[in-house]
């Protein structure tokens, strides 16, 4: 009898050890292939922007290329939706296209909601030259006549331009609250190496839309940026380095954008050249502390293994890593969900592209260490 006790006492504490492993396990592995290359018309799919809505519905934003892998030929604005949180994703959508199948290129999203009039906005290029926007004001149902804003935000002796991609913000503390602040990168006409024109800047608005202003630029050799208000309410980008040196650079702003810092690299956060998704999760609170996010391949040898990491004190440090997928990957963007979980879109397997939606738990992240409190 005691015998029998035992082997069933055993049994219990294993389905419970076993029960436990599968809950952590499932903390993460929602992963949906949203847009696959080679379906739904188009040859490839690239260039990711994940946006929360203020109804909680996920957008999943990006490039639709229709006849190749390239960055440039018959490229559209495409989106899928999501209200369960990512585990099923809408019908394709478009959100703009432009001369048919002519080789018109528009791409680079970079959205961003207001959050005081509930308006999503959306800049874009065509064909890397000209600037547009578009906004939503039905949770990303419909989308407005895009509106060129190239006048407004690029000087006459910049060529080649990128908005984003990933997400703009809007600013939440300081002088500045509620100015919405676009990252880009852009180069200089007459300097024929790429990379040494390369530079990255940000562009802004102070009256929900209405108008756009060119903020201030970095010193040269960077490139896609993604930007983050810290707890000082100074700005900090995080750009992609031509520097040769295989580590993101950061420089900060402390007026709202117009004027940045001498770039720094940072060691941590080493790169094979290549965009990146930069956020804040959460401000700190009485029992909660202020996290910053990241995600890149992090490699120096080529694009995969795709991993987030966890700061704790303004991007100084990263202490927690964890990778979310080892293979081919490639460009990503981060979003807090409504449920507190953090999501990732993002590129993998170059040959055909998937866009693939995964989502975790802070817990999952921190292997148990840290947790929400909101």
């Amino acid at each position: 009898m005691r015998s029998t006790h035992a082997v069933l006492m055993v049994m219990v504490l294993l389905g419970a050890l076993y029960g436990h492993a599968v809950a952590r396990g499932q903390d993460v592995s929602r992963r949906v292939d949203v847009f696959v290359g080679g379906t739904e018309g188009y040859h490839t799919f690239r260039i990711p922007a994940l946006l929360v809505t203020p109804d909680g519905t996920l957008l999943a934003i990006c490039e639709g290329r229709k006849t190749s892998g390239a960055d440039h030929g018959d490229v559209d604005l495409v989106l899928k939706r999501s209200s369960d949180d990512g585990r099923t994703w809408g019908p394709l959508e478009h959100i703009y296209e432009e001369g048919g199948d002519r080789e018109i290129t528009i791409g680079n999203p970079c959205p961003v909601v207001d959050q005081q009039t509930g308006v999503i906005w959306l800049p874009f290029t065509r064909d890397n030259d000209d600037v547009f926007i578009t906004s939503s004001d039905d949770d990303g149902q419909t989308w407005k006549r895009p509106q060129q804003i190239t006048s407004q935000v690029k000087r006459k002796n910049w060529s080649w331009y990128a908005t984003g991609p990933g997400n703009g913000i809007q600013l939440q503390k300081g002088p500045h609250r509620g100015r919405l602040v676009i990252p880009c990168d852009h180069r200089i006409v007459g300097i024929d190496d790429r990379q040494a024109s390369s530079r990255s800047h940000v562009f802004f608005s102070d009256d929900q839309g209405k108008s756009w202003k060119l903020g201030g630029t970095t010193a040269a050799r960077m490139n896609e940026c993604a930007v983050v208000e810290l707890a000082d309410t100074s700005l900090m980008l995080n750009m992609r380095s031509f520097r040769g040196n295989a580590r993101r650079a950061v420089s900060v702003s402390d007026d709202g954008g117009l004027t940045w810092s001498t770039p720094v690299d940072d060691v941590t956060l080493i790169e094979p050249v290549c965009q990146a998704s930069f956020i804040r999760y959460t401000w700190k609170l009485e029992q909660e502390p202020g996290r910053l996010l990241f995600s890149n391949p992090a490699a120096t040898d080529g694009r995969h293994h795709l991993t987030v990491r966890l700061s704790y004190d303004e991007g100084k440090n990263w202490p927690i890593s964890k990778v979310l997928y080892e293979g081919r990957a490639s460009y990503s963007s981060l979003a807090r969900l409504p449920d507190g979980r953090v999501g990732v879109f993002y590129e993998r397997d170059e040959d055909g592209w998937r866009m693939t939606f995964s989502s975790f738990t802070l817990g999952w992240l921190t292997d148990g260490r840290d947790e929400l409190h909101e």
